[in-house]
């Protein structure tokens, strides 16, 4: 597959790697995305964001937020007061990630389907 002459460049591959790399480092993993995702959908309190995303820890939400503070994505909100309310939101940069969002969940569902068709035609050839 080839993409274009700017890319096939060695210069360009090293360029356009780089820059996944940098992509990788900010959003990657197997929480930040799902994180980020669930806050899309509105400010979130810790807990009520740690039963939205199953499966995460208290210490690994904790530490997914820290970043994703630090990386502009995330912004938390104290409201002082009796209890003291601690909120989540996505900060403005977090929607420049809308376009990427959306082509991970089309290619996400792409995917899912293309593996049940092949288990499907594997369970068919097992079978006869």
């Amino acid at each position: 597959m080839k993409i274009n002459n700017e890319l096939t460049s060695e210069t360009g591959c090293k360029a356009r790697l780089n820059a996944i790399a940098d992509a990788l480092y900010v959003i990657g993993g197997k929480w930040k995305l799902r994180i980020i995702v669930a806050l899309m959908h509105g400010n979130k309190r810790f807990n009520e964001l740690q039963r939205t995303v199953e499966g995460i820890s208290a210490k690994v939400l904790s530490t997914e937020l820290k970043e994703l503070e630090l990386n502009g994505f995330v912004s938390r909100n104290v409201f002082t007061g009796t209890p003291v309310v601690v909120e989540y939101e996505l900060s403005e940069y977090a929607g420049t990630l809308q376009g990427i969002l959306q082509s991970l969940s089309e290619w996400g569902a792409m995917h899912r389907e293309n593996v049940k068709k092949s288990m499907k035609k594997k369970k068919a050839v097992d079978a006869s």
